[in-house]
């Protein structure tokens, strides 16, 4: 394990999130670093999170910051002094922004503008962003305001001049066992003696990836970045029909059609996506068309992949058998199969 978080001051948009805890989780177990900073906007959840055993024991590396990434002058208060950023706050519910459309962007557009000026502002070393699969192709309003905050963070690093900063991407679907997927959901419904498990499309696949490897990713990013990159996973995929048989053996199904926004599958790389990509041992990574400084580098470890590559969910080479996703299921916490 490298130093590259020791002694270091981070700070984490949204930080009482499932990743939040778990990257300040991570990061207090196999690094050293001088202070984690807990930015979001609900003080019940820092309240929470602080109350948490894990973190009451690390209270002395740990600072909670009231902030909305929408106050561009609250957050270049709350980057004093600080090395790194982790952007993981966004409204992230479908319906929700759907329905509210102008405070999507005004979150995840706007909020992503304001932590890339005060980065710059600040004397921040890096940003990793994080990005959703929803932002390849966008078909509903949330994968639109993270396809626009992805390019507003690769674009950012023409904005860095003489300044040591770099900005980078690190995306992935919805991790399992996080608040809002399907496992949750599942297991509400086990937990209230259901039999019967909804699907909304039986031919729906999706990756797996679990909190610790995103956490490891968004390291990754940070170790590695020269400005502009999205990194992307290797991971297996599953189809949703295989979980509902893992959580509850011989169940019931019932088909209840997609839903406004849904898609069948996972998409990670597009065909078009493909010229600037290159594969690596454990990930992809898409460079940016447009080299914005002379910093930005290739890893030259990696191969181009071939035209008309795509990296989907449905079209996967490695996949997960119901034993395999049950034998995950007993990793994740809360879920005891």
């Amino acid at each position: 394990m490298s130093n590259l978080l020791d002694d270091k001051t981070i700070l984490i948009t949204g930080g009482t999130g499932s990743f939040g805890k778990n990257f300040t989780k991570y990061a207090l177990t196999h690094y050293a670093p001088k202070k984690l900073i807990i930015y979001s906007r609900d003080e019940f959840k820092q309240f929470q999170m602080a109350n948490d055993p894990f973190f009451a024991e690390h209270a002395d590396k740990i600072r909670y910051f009231i902030g909305d990434v929408r106050d561009g002058e609250r957050l270049r208060r709350a980057l004093d002094g600080v090395d790194y950023i982790i952007h993981a706050a966004a409204l992230k519910q479908v319906p929700t922004c759907e329905y509210n459309p102008a405070e999507a962007i005004k979150t995840n557009v706007n909020g992503a503008q304001n932590v890339i000026d005060a980065a710059l502002d600040s004397g921040v070393k890096k940003v990793v962003a994080l990005s959703t699969d929803k932002a390849v192709n966008p078909v509903n309003l949330y994968g639109g305001t993270k396809l626009v905050s992805d390019k507003l963070f690769i674009a950012a690093n023409a904005y860095a001049g003489n300044k040591d900063i770099n900005f980078s991407i690190v995306r992935y679907g919805n991790v399992a066992g996080s608040r809002g997927s399907v496992i949750p959901f599942f297991r509400s419904l086990i937990d209230k003696g259901e039999t019967c498990l909804p699907i909304t499309d039986y031919r729906m696949t999706r990756f797996w990836i679990s909190l610790d490897e995103g956490v490891e990713l968004v390291i990754k990013a940070l170790s590695e970045a020269k400005g502009g990159e999205t990194f992307i996973s290797k991971i297996p995929s599953f189809y949703v029909t295989d979980l509902a048989e893992a959580m509850l053996p011989g169940c019931e199904t019932k088909e209840t059609g997609i839903r406004p926004g849904e898609k069948l599958h996972e998409i990670m790389v597009t065909t078009e996506d493909a010229a600037m990509t290159y594969e690596y041992e454990k990930n992809y990574i898409i460079y940016p068309q447009i080299t914005f400084n002379e910093r930005q580098v290739r890893n030259p470890a990696g191969t181009k992949v071939p035209e008309g590559f795509s990296y989907s969910s449905g079209s996967n080479k490695e996949w997960l058998t119901v034993e395999d996703i049950r034998e995950r299921l007993k990793k994740l916490d809360g879920i005891g199969l």
